[in-house]
């Protein structure tokens, strides 16, 4: 007569509780996600993967050329092309994800209210994401040119400190103007951005090499494996931002509570002027999606 071996049992009942508990354990981190984490937040990630993904394709693109043969890309136009893709980025996703592309420019918003903390960690991962990827894609597409775009100070790592402190404040300052205050003219933000861009990327350019992005450095290192004086664009540029938001805070003209900025107030898209009194105040993003 056939019978059941009873050690199975006991086996078979510890593995269900096992998968039980797992499964619990991932319900629980979903649901405490979406509960911090609006559905359409993933949609904000992924744009700004594709959006830094394009911004180091052009720029690091345009510099390792420039830097490689000059007769075909020269600095000017590499400048150029990085200001103009910023323009771009600014006007496809910025009304998704605000365009940042930069984790400093993440972290300065976050330190003045415009952006929920919470939300820092995912938009600094996506990026460095975008980033790499896109370095890597320039390695291949670009072989046998060995450094796809890094930045290294021409001189030495103060001066390149220095340089990414101010061109990165300066950029900020006027990405906060109009990214963040409503009485400023929002219609042509993007191109207002883009052109800080290029300004500063051609002054920075032959002293630090004008990232103003750590991202736009760590890519690059990244996939070149060329990690000369890296810290300089990791502290330089959060440095700057950190300033550049700050300062703007400091003499913003505004009559109402200032809050956490909204999507709708915090892209880049084409928006008409409001007048004060048609003005609404902020929203946090997570409440707006």
């Amino acid at each position: 007569m056939a019978t059941t071996d009873p050690n199975l049992l006991p086996v078979a009942s510890t593995e269900d509780h096992l998968a039980l508990v797992e499964t619990t354990k991932a319900y629980d981190i979903v649901r405490l996600f979406m509960q911090y984490y609006p559905p359409g937040f993933l949609r904000k990630v992924v744009a700004e993967v594709i959006a830094t993904y394009l911004l180091v394709f052009v720029t690091c693109g345009a510099a390792a050329i420039s830097a490689n043969d000059e007769h075909r890309v020269s600095k000017l136009g590499a400048s150029v092309a990085g200001g103009l893709i910023v323009t771009v980025m600014i006007y496809a996703v910025g009304h998704i994800s605000g365009a940042h592309m930069n984790p400093a420019v993440t972290t300065a918003f976050a330190a003045v209210l415009n952006f929920p903390w919470k939300q820092v960690p995912f938009y600094a991962v996506a990026q460095l994401t975008g980033a790499v990827a896109a370095s890597f894609t320039l390695r291949v597409l670009l072989h046998p040119i060995e450094h796809v775009g890094t930045t290294s100070p021409s001189g030495t790592a103060l001066q390149a400190l220095i340089m990414e402190i101010v061109v990165t404040f300066s950029m900020m300052f006027v990405t906060s103007a109009v990214a963040t205050d409503t009485k400023a003219v929002g219609e042509l933000a993007g191109i207002a951005v883009g052109s800080a861009v290029c300004i500063t990327s051609i002054l920075a350019g032959p002293v630090s090499g004008g990232s103003m992005n750590p991202v736009r450095t760590l890519g690059p290192a990244i996939a070149s494996r060329y990690y000369k004086s890296v810290w300089v664009y990791l502290v330089g540029p959060v440095t700057g931002t950190l300033l550049g938001a700050w300062s703007y805070n400091l003499i913003r003209v505004n009559d109402k509570p200032h809050g956490a900025i909204s999507p709708h107030s915090f892209s880049f898209k084409l928006r008409r002027m409001r007048s004060n009194d048609e003005g609404t105040p902020n929203k946090d993003p997570l409440d707006a999606l």
